[in-house]
C-alpha cells in the first residue's frame, strides 16, 4: 500500500511538473512573443517571482519521491521509475543553471532596459524552456507506461 501512495504521488507530482511546464512552453513562450519586449519583461519577472517556490517545491517532489519509487522497484520499473528520476532531476537542473540564471537577467532589463543582445539571450532561455519541458514529459510518460502496462507489480509492496 505505501508503494503505491509513493508511486501515486510521483504520477501526481510530475505530471503537475510536465503540465505546468508544457502549459509554459505552449501558452505562455507564444503570448510573450505576440506583446511588446517592455510588456513581456515585466510579466516575465513577476512570474518567476510567482513560480519560484511553486514549481522548485514541484520539482523536488517529483525527483524525490520517483527516485525513491525507483529505490523500492524490481526489475522493468526499477529502471523506468529511475530514468524517470534523472528526468526530473535534469529538468531541475537545466532551469537552475539554464532558465535562472536568465530570470536573473531579465528581472534586470524590466527595470532598465534591455541590451541589445536581449533577442537572444531570450532565446537561449527559450531553448532551456523546451529542454526542461521535454525531460519533464519524458518522465511523466515513463511514470504512466509503468502504472499502465503492469509494471507495478514488480515494485516492492
Amino acid at each position: 500500500m505505501r508503494t503505491r501512495l509513493l508511486q501515486a504521488l510521483s504520477l501526481f507530482s510530475t505530471g503537475l511538473l510536465a503540465g505546468a511546464f508544457g502549459y509554459g512552453a505552449g501558452n505562455l513562450v507564444p503570448t510573450f512573443h505576440a506583446v511588446p519586449i517592455a510588456m513581456r519583461l515585466d510579466f516575465h519577472a513577476a512570474l518567476m517571482e510567482m513560480n519560484g517556490i511553486t514549481m522548485q517545491g514541484t520539482m523536488a517532489v517529483s525527483a524525490l519521491s520517483t527516485l525513491v519509487l525507483a529505490a523500492s522497484a524490481r526489475g522493468r520499473a526499477r529502471v523506468l521509475a529511475g530514468a524517470a528520476g534523472l528526468l526530473t532531476v535534469s529538468s531541475f537542473l537545466i532551469t537552475r543553471f539554464g532558465n535562472v540564471p536568465i530570470n536573473g537577467r531579465i528581472k534586470q532589463w524590466a527595470v532598465t532596459a534591455p541590451p541589445p543582445d536581449h533577442a537572444e539571450v531570450l532565446w537561449r532561455w527559450e531553448l532551456f524552456n523546451d529542454a526542461r519541458t521535454a525531460t519533464a514529459a519524458l518522465a511523466f510518460a515513463l511514470l504512466v507506461f509503468i502504472a499502465l502496462s503492469g509494471q507495478t507489480r514488480a515494485v516492492a509492496a
